[in-house]
């Protein structure tokens, strides 16, 4: 199989890239670099059946090339991060929204496979937890940059599945929920490589808020795991899956985990959302997933507890 991956030199596409290369797959990468990496891919370079481009998924003549190429599509490709969607609102929009288009458009014509990536950020406020597919999206009010990033990822959501109803594409759409391990950079307001890294520095580890919010984070090589089950399961076509785990944990309790985990004397700290993002910041008080839908297509179940994903973080900052 030949697969595409958009924003392949980011965290989740590159592992991504190393499975399905794993699996005797060819894999072409295409990114522009705007949150990806190509130390990310560094080590796929030599390999005979990677490849990949550094452009923007935007590139439409360029990208028609790679579609016509692939057998299927992973769309990554994005504006990720709460610090760079409320820094940079019009790119988020545009970027994920024309991104978006371009991809299937491209892929309609040849009727290729495309898994979309969205985000559980699209349940906006709900505090329906835990969240599953079918339930009603909340978001919070436009003049709040916060929820940008939710909308405009919605709006993928949207035109993909109005392709697979009106064109026939055959599309799957997954809602990761913090997804976490190696090569995540914390650039971009991610948590746990932040207070990694600054623990690891003994530099005050920075909770936004009271820290009372929760969230559950997911070892990225399940949600690999996950992604390649659903391609090579026909009937995810034209359907929504979580891909997440239930393990929950607040933020001020993962704050202590890490400072016991790595040994640190930094002192944790708490940091209005005001001063962290922007004045009027809404946050989800927690985010956790139901994924008995993605279970019951395909046996999904999250195999790495906190605790290891923490382990492998922790060494590979310290590396």
């Amino acid at each position: 199989m030949h697969v595409l991956i958009t924003g392949g030199a980011g965290f989740i596409g590159s592992h991504l890239s190393d499975a399905l290369l794993a699996a005797g797959h060819r894999v072409h990468v295409i990114d522009d670099l705007s949150t990806g990496a190509i130390g990310n891919i560094a080590h796929l370079k030599g390999h005979d059946r990677f490849s990949y481009t550094i452009d923007s998924v935007e590139n439409e003549p360029l990208l028609a090339e790679l579609v016509d190429q692939a057998d299927v599509i992973f769309h990554l490709a994005a504006a990720v991060g709460v610090k760079k969607i409320v820094e940079e609102p019009v790119a988020t929009i545009e970027n994920n929204v024309h991104g978006t288009e371009v991809v299937l458009r491209q892929a309609n014509k040849k009727k290729k496979l495309v898994v979309i990536a969205s985000t559980s950020e699209v349940y906006g406020k709900s505090t329906d937890v835990p969240f599953n597919e079918d339930q009603d999206l909340v978001m919070g009010p436009t003049h709040k940059h916060r929820w940008a990033y939710a909308c405009s990822k919605a709006i993928d959501e949207f035109l993909a599945l109005a392709y697979a109803k009106e064109k026939r594409l055959p599309v799957i759409i997954v809602r990761f929920f913090n997804t976490v391990g190696p090569r995540q950079t914390g650039q971009y307001g991610m948590v746990i490589p932040n207070f990694v890294r600054q623990a690891l520095l003994g530099k005050p580890i920075t909770v936004h808020g009271d820290g009372e919010q929760s969230r559950s984070f997911t070892y990225v090589g399940d949600v690999v795991r996950a992604l390649i089950a659903l391609v090579d399961e026909p009937r995810a076509r034209g359907q929504v899956f979580n891909i997440g785990n239930g393990e929950e944990i607040s933020i001020n309790a993962l704050a202590e985990k890490v400072k016991a985990m790595t040994g640190s004397t930094s002192e944790i700290v708490r940091i209005p959302y005001d001063q962290a993002y922007e004045s009027g910041f809404e946050d989800m008080p927690r985010r956790v997933p139901d994924i008995s839908k993605i279970n019951a297509l395909v046996g999904y179940e999250p195999r790495v507890d906190l605790d290891q994903i923490l382990r492998e973080v922790i060494d590979y900052m310290r590396a």
